[in-house]
């Protein structure tokens, strides 16, 4: 199952790819050459389909617990102030998305979006401690029912170009949802209320719909 952010692309690379194998044999009378540019291809190819890749991961709605909204590393795990939305100190907790993971971006919990902004800037590594603040980013807040206000940011990394966003303030939506998508490597931050219970670790590997972020007792 593929994204539908990814349609375009996939197309374009399936139309060259087919393009290639039926003309290899006319632009080079070299045998291991053709082979060569049709093996380049077709990995190419692969490279795009893994990345609109979009498991199905459905999972049972629970107000009580707030799921990662993507696939990544964990490597933040702070008390923060965040400026833009709250304005006061907030727990932070971010994952890094490699090119290789998923990149859909899901809603980690359900509610009511309150907030939906869009943010150009730079594109600064995705890890770097200013690109939450300078790079290209979305910034939404989902009001739910048992955590209060939640907060999660898409930010641009080197080598994205395009966050894509489907949040609109009033919208109800539902915990697991496809929320977004972010183009190549990137990053997700999190700001929970402080004190809340958070259920994962540095340097832990997170799937999107699967992992759990925080409980609320």
């Amino acid at each position: 199952m593929f994204h539908k952010e990814g349609g375009k692309i996939i197309l374009i690379a399936t139309s060259i790819t087919v393009v290639t194998f039926l003309l290899s044999h006319q632009i080079t009378s070299i045998l291991w050459l053709e082979k060569a540019i049709q093996i380049i291809t077709l990995i190419l190819l692969l490279l795009v389909l893994q990345f609109f890749r979009n498991p199905n991961r459905r999972i049972a709605a629970n107000d009580a617990i707030v799921t990662a909204p993507v696939d990544g590393k964990v490597v933040v795990i702070e008390e923060v102030f965040e400026d833009e939305y709250f304005k006061d100190k907030r727990l932070q907790v971010s994952i890094f998305m490699s090119p290789i993971n998923v990149h859909v971006t899901r809603y980690p919990v359900s509610g009511k979006v309150k907030y939906s902004r869009y943010h150009p800037g730079k594109y600064l590594v995705a890890w770097h401690p200013k690109a939450s603040t300078e790079n290209e980013r979305t910034t939404i807040v989902i009001e739910n029912k048992v955590f209060g206000e939640i907060l999660y940011r898409q930010i641009a990394g080197a080598l994205a170009r395009r966050i894509v966003n489907y949040a609109q303030e009033g919208m109800l939506v539902r915990q697991g949802e496809d929320a977004g998508f972010i183009k190549f490597g990137s990053r997700v931050d999190i700001f929970f209320p402080l004190g809340t219970k958070i259920e994962v670790s540095l340097q832990q590997n997170a799937v999107g719909n699967q992992t759990v972020l925080a409980v609320k007792k």
